[in-house]
């Protein structure tokens, strides 16, 4: 034990050590606070305490999967399969399926994801003539899954005043019947959604004594990840589960609590204290990823904020250079600076382009660094794009799989009751979903017995019907004798996927056949590393049960042999670690973002997020805005980032006449501009004829001057920032001019479109 604790720091170790109350751990960014929660729990396994009565609850599982590989080191792999580790949801819906009776579910059921739970609202507003402009799917999804964090039953929504009164205001007067018919429908589809796993969990506990000392005695041990990342559910279990023995240590960073639009709540860890007032604090300080220059100024950023737990991080790495700060005229002249300091960087320091991320507030912004990057013929990738299993055609077999286990999954065979193609098309379906509506049952029930419901449908419908229950009645049946593997197999080749797909001769369709060979590989896989494990009882409902909890970290695929520069949301970059990091568009109104510019606490989440893009880096971080960007249509005129002057300047690298004056709204006028010298533009852009006209050079004839034009004049474009006329050539509609612009190089530009003014 004691060659353990020599491994981790004076600090860490007294994290480690303190097992006998309530314990918060503050770690900050690059802290280690892996490695403590691992010691920890090897630290309590060496000393007798069974895997069996940890309860260690992460937030992804990869998170849960790298502690587990590293306990397994430790103390060996029986011991580590045996600890009940993983994510909120894959051990809740655990504990789930073995009382399911109890809430009124089988214990097969299946897992809704966000765009199965969209499907269904959008149906149901559909089904009660409702206006989906004002009962927006996107909106009513979110706030059924904020009402349900926030511990609100569809009963309990209706004698909610304060929530009825405000869906009036808002003109949503029947959110509470879209939330209540949601509910009813899900337990009849014997489904549950991700809110679901953790609110059922909460009522099971809340409602059954038994059941919650059970847990309570088996779990006397409790250890959580993220704890700034938790809402009011997560939270409100593990006091339930900790209220005896009270030996629950959180981890977390207050700084880095930036998923309130998650429903996240940043109250649960800075409140610890007062929930446990017994409880110990631990504070890791230093940080073991980034320069001692990045360290100091992150702290001096996030010193704004006034909701959070004091701490001085530090480093004793080298001190490192000043973080850049780099202004550009506009977006796109931004886009391309970046990808040429990436080129520069990687000559004169020998980086790899896996050494290099973009990070962004929203996605939208990616494209402009896309077509850069392409430009300079950079490798890269977008992270946190769509994942495999939310790819179309994977998304078809898994619906399959879901019917077989569950029948009454609505969703499920809504998707593929004609897909491939076999007659039975919407108005049939309708009437369907109508029935069942009446009865109260689900759709699979009313398929099974028309007759029984009276369904009106002919006799060649019926035939279709039958014949659709009794396929997968069939696969059913093949489910008993087949493991989950042999079972997709068959229904890929019974239902004639790959033949439909096979028709599909476009680079598309053949990317859908290797995705379907690649779910065959996923069955395979799973298969056979549960035998190397001596597990016999391979079922379909544990594949299926494993991949709907998967997150967005879990189903990006990590190839360290595979080498370009990364690019994402800042929002997706948690966790993660680059040398160098690029943080772009530190705007005014674009980050932090416009509809959080008046509300100091949304402010204070803005700031956490970018004090979590800064401190990814390890090496170098660079800072980039424009001045000028394309928004809703026109160019505007952008101030630098308030955040920028967050930090203390003695760390930065600023541009040297660096102000905050706010400049004017906009800059150009697309119609016309009164202001002299001013060359109109054309109010549309294309492109591609641009693209045409650089490289359409035949006979022209050239000008020393065209209008108030002439060679040698100094232009300011809205797009490539400043630039000399080095060519003027043509006549009319056709004159043209060759600029040389400082930062992308020549252009040539065709007059009557062109967007610029003349500086001198």
């Amino acid at each position: 034990m004691e060659q353990l604790l020599q491994q981790l720091s004076k600090s860490q170790q007294e994290a480690v050590l303190y097992n006998e109350g309530p314990s918060l751990i503050i770690a900050g960014a690059g802290s280690g606070k892996t490695r403590v929660l691992t010691y920890k729990i090897a630290y309590l396994l060496k000393n007798g305490i069974s895997p069996y009565n940890i309860l260690a609850l992460t937030f992804t599982n990869k998170a849960a999967r790298e502690m587990k590989s590293r306990i397994a080191q430790i103390m060996g792999e029986d011991i580590a399969r045996r600890l009940w580790m993983g994510t909120f949801h894959s051990l809740f819906s655990r504990i789930l399926r073995r009382n399911s009776d109890k809430i009124g579910f089988r214990s097969d059921f299946t897992v809704y994801d966000s765009q199965d739970s969209r499907n269904l609202i959008k149906a149901i507003i559909k089904e009660c003539c409702l206006d989906d402009k004002i009962y927006k799917p996107s909106t009513i999804q979110s706030h059924i899954s904020r009402v349900k964090n926030a511990l609100i039953t569809p009963k309990n929504y209706t004698l909610d005043r304060n929530l009825i009164e405000m869906d009036n205001q808002l003109k949503r007067g029947r959110t509470h019947e879209i939330y209540t018919t949601y509910w009813n429908r899900c337990k009849t589809s014997e489904v549950m959604d991700f809110d679901d796993l953790l609110l059922y969990t909460y009522l099971l506990f809340d409602g059954h004594r038994e059941i919650l000392e059970q847990y309570r005695n088996q779990f006397r041990f409790i250890m959580v990840d993220e704890y700034q990342d938790t809402n009011q559910v997560q939270h409100a279990i593990v006091r339930l589960l900790a209220a005896d023995h009270r030996r629950v240590c959180v981890v977390g960073d207050d700084a880095q609590s930036i998923y309130s639009f998650r429903g996240a709540y940043i109250g649960n860890i800075l409140n610890f204290r007062e929930t446990y007032p017994e409880s110990k604090l631990f504070k890791l300080e230093q940080n073991y990823r980034s320069t001692q220059m990045i360290v100091n100024a992150a702290n001096s950023l996030i010193r704004k904020n006034k909701e959070q737990i004091y701490k001085t991080v530090y480093s004793e790495k080298i001190q490192g250079e000043k973080i850049k700060v780099i202004r550009t005229y506009s977006d796109y002249e931004e886009g391309y600076n970046v990808a040429s300091l990436i080129t520069e960087m990687r000559m004169l320091r020998q980086y790899e382009y896996k050494d290099f991320v973009i990070l962004y507030r929203t996605n939208a912004q990616s494209r402009i660094f896309e077509e850069a990057l392409r430009k300079i013929n950079i490798p890269y990738k977008i992270y946190g794009g769509l994942s495999f299993y939310q790819r179309k055609e994977i998304k078809d077999v898994i619906a399959y799989m879901r019917l077989v286990i569950n029948p009454n999954d609505e969703e499920a065979l809504k998707r593929i009751i004609n897909y491939p193609a076999r007659g039975i098309g919407d108005t049939t379906l309708n009437k369907i979903i109508a029935a069942a509506g009446i009865h109260g049952v689900s759709l699979w029930e009313i398929l099974s017995n028309p007759q029984d419901y009276n369904l009106n449908i002919n006799s060649g419908t019926a035939r279709k019907l039958s014949g659709f229950k009794e396929l997968i009645n069939s696969f059913r049946e093949n489910n008993t004798s087949m493991n989950v593997y042999e079972l997709g197999g068959s229904i890929i080749e019974t239902v004639g996927l790959l033949s439909e797909l096979y028709e599909d001769k476009t680079p598309e369709g053949l990317s859908h056949i290797q995705n379907i060979n690649e779910l065959m590989n996923s069955l395979y896989t799973f298969v056979s590393s549960r035998m190397e494990e001596g597990n016999t009882n391979i079922y379909t409902g544990d594949f299926l049960a494993e991949i709907s909890l998967l997150t967005d970290q879990d189903t990006d695929k990590e190839n360290e042999n595979v080498n370009y520069v990364t690019m994402m949301t800042i929002h997706s970059a948690k966790g993660l670690e680059f040398k160098n990091v690029f943080v772009v568009g530190l705007e005014e109104n674009l980050f932090p973002s416009e509809r959080n510019r008046d509300k100091p606490k949304e402010m204070e989440e803005e700031r956490r997020l970018f004090y979590v893009a800064i401190t990814r880096a390890e090496e170098n971080v660079i800072l980039t805005y424009a001045k000028n960007r394309f928004s809703k249509g026109e160019f505007i005129t952008t101030n630098p980032s308030r955040f920028i002057n967050d930090i203390d300047p003695e760390y930065l690298h600023l541009p040297s006449d660096f102000s905050f004056k706010k400049p004017n709204n906009k800059i150009f006028g697309f119609e016309s501009d009164p202001r002299p010298n001013f060359v109109q533009p054309g109010y549309y852009t294309n492109q591609r004829k641009l693209a045409q006209i650089e490289t359409d050079k035949s006979d022209l004839i050239t000008h020393h001057s065209i209008g108030n034009l002439t060679v040698g004049n100094t232009v300011k474009h809205e797009r490539f920032g400043i630039g000399k006329i080095i060519e003027l050539s043509g006549e009319k509609e056709n004159a043209k001019a060759v600029i040389k612009f400082e930062a992308l190089g020549t252009k040539q530009l065709l007059l009557k479109f062109a967007k610029f003014e003349i500086v001198k």
